[in-house]
């Protein structure tokens, strides 16, 4: 019988073709890592663009006054960065209506003027609202009125019996309607 011979190792040509597969890999890891990176911050510079440009649409809003139409520009400066804004108000041809566009583009530049916008915002402002007064409204169920004009209860409303605020128990369920004072009538005709 002949002896066998047994591999040691690999040969010179399987360690080459192994180096030149994890070159290749490599190589595509660092692109994709890097063009994840640049995402990342191209992401970044245009969502706090946008914020800029949405800032400016609300300062224009809360103002409490209607806007000139035309064009006006101006720097701020939000999140470590110089922003130069370009907002145009214009008449859309709605009554009571004004469009804001903003664009948003880095001041930090030699020529700020030709920078490349990152971001454009677009509002509407309404100009029939008035301004706040200072009155809050109540909005809550306790204080409207039921459909014969009395004070709602929280009785009234869910229908079941309650106490009001001086003690006294609200009125009893209507025989013919089945339903307690001062809330509208099921028309059923019997009591519950």
């Amino acid at each position: 019988m002949s002896p066998q011979r047994h591999p040691r190792g690999f040969t010179l040509i399987e360690v080459l073709v192994a180096l030149i597969i994890v070159a290749f890999g490599m190589g595509a890891l660092m692109a994709t890592l890097s063009s994840a990176a640049d995402t990342t911050s191209h992401l970044r510079e245009k969502s706090f663009a946008e914020w800029v440009a949405l800032n400016r649409i609300s300062e224009v809003r809360l103002r409490g006054t209607a806007p000139d139409i035309g064009k006006t520009t101006g720097d701020v400066e939000f999140a470590g960065q110089k922003w130069r804004y370009t907002q145009e108000v214009l008449d859309p041809g709605i009554a009571g209506i004004r469009r804001i566009d903003v664009s948003v583009a880095h001041s930090g530049t030699l020529d700020a003027k030709e920078a490349p916008v990152v971001a454009v915002a677009t509002g509407f402002l309404g100009l029939a609202v008035s301004p706040p007064s200072g009155i809050d409204p109540d909005w809550s169920l306790w204080s409207s009125t039921g459909a014969a004009g009395a004070a709602a209860t929280p009785a009234a409303i869910t229908g079941t019996a309650a106490t009001t605020p001086s003690g006294a128990s609200p009125s009893p369920a209507s025989p013919t309607t089945g339903t307690s004072a001062g809330t509208p009538s099921s028309g059923t005709g019997s009591t519950p």
